[in-house]
């Protein structure tokens, strides 16, 4: 996998007009397939496949069988009104860009189970989540410690895939997300009140340190993941 990965291309540069990166970048599908295509914490290779014309990417063996979906998992928020009215346009798609990087994408399970949101569209629905993935992380080390969170329905609906990873550090570790956490704990943005009210931004401070928070992590995964690859 050396050089296989380009920690600053832009997955929306190879997606035709019109369409979600996280369905119809090639790139983007093929940087997952490496990436996790890789021995689990319990040393079981994890194969992911992309030749089904019905999922993005599939796996089948006696671990089970996962159909794993792209995600885009930092939020610009640059939709949101307020947020348009407070932040200069250069600002906002600055970070939306960067956040099209490796670094913010993650899969998940994709298939939905008894007609109901898989974990993306739970993320995304949920008003005390809005699609930010530190909360999402948190709520994913709930679900891992027993503890109850806004995701707990669809992280128990998903339990075969999470329960792959073990615990929550084989989860964090698989996917390189150690500098979203210190210890066993999840390092949380404001705004964020346990889960009480809308976690997006109320003015252009909260704005610009949730989005300097989220630009380190990406940029500080993508590291992660450059020297993964180029070691492997």
């Amino acid at each position: 996998m050396r050089h296989a990965i380009n920690i600053a291309f832009d997955f929306r540069s190879d997606t035709p007009v019109g369409k979600d990166p996280d369905v119809a970048s090639p790139t983007l599908r093929r940087y997952h397939k490496l990436l996790w295509s890789k021995p689990l914490p319990g040393g079981v290779p994890f194969e992911l496949s992309d030749s089904r014309t019905d999922c993005y990417l599939y796996h089948r063996s006696e671990l089970g069988e996962f159909f794993l979906a792209s995600d885009t998992v930092i939020p610009s928020f640059r939709k949101v009104p307020h947020i348009k009215a407070l932040i200069p346009q250069k600002e906002i798609e600055a970070f939306n860009t960067i956040g099209y990087t490796i670094g913010g994408m993650m899969v998940f399970p994709g298939n939905k189970i008894d007609g109901k949101m898989t974990m993306n569209g739970a993320r995304g629905f949920h008003p005390l989540i809005r699609d930010r993935f530190d909360l999402t992380l948190e709520c994913i080390r709930r679900h891992y410690a027993g503890e109850a969170s806004p995701l707990s329905e669809p992280l128990r609906r998903y339990s075969d895939f999470f329960m792959l990873f073990a615990d929550f550090r084989g989860y964090v570790e698989f996917f390189l997300l150690q500098d979203l956490v210190i210890g066993n704990e999840v390092k949380i943005s404001g705004p964020y009140d346990n889960f009480r009210s809308s976690p997006v931004p109320k003015d252009a401070y909260e704005y610009r340190a949730y989005r300097d928070d989220a630009v380190a992590f990406i940029n500080a995964r993508n590291q992660r993941i450059q020297s993964a690859t180029t070691a492997a």
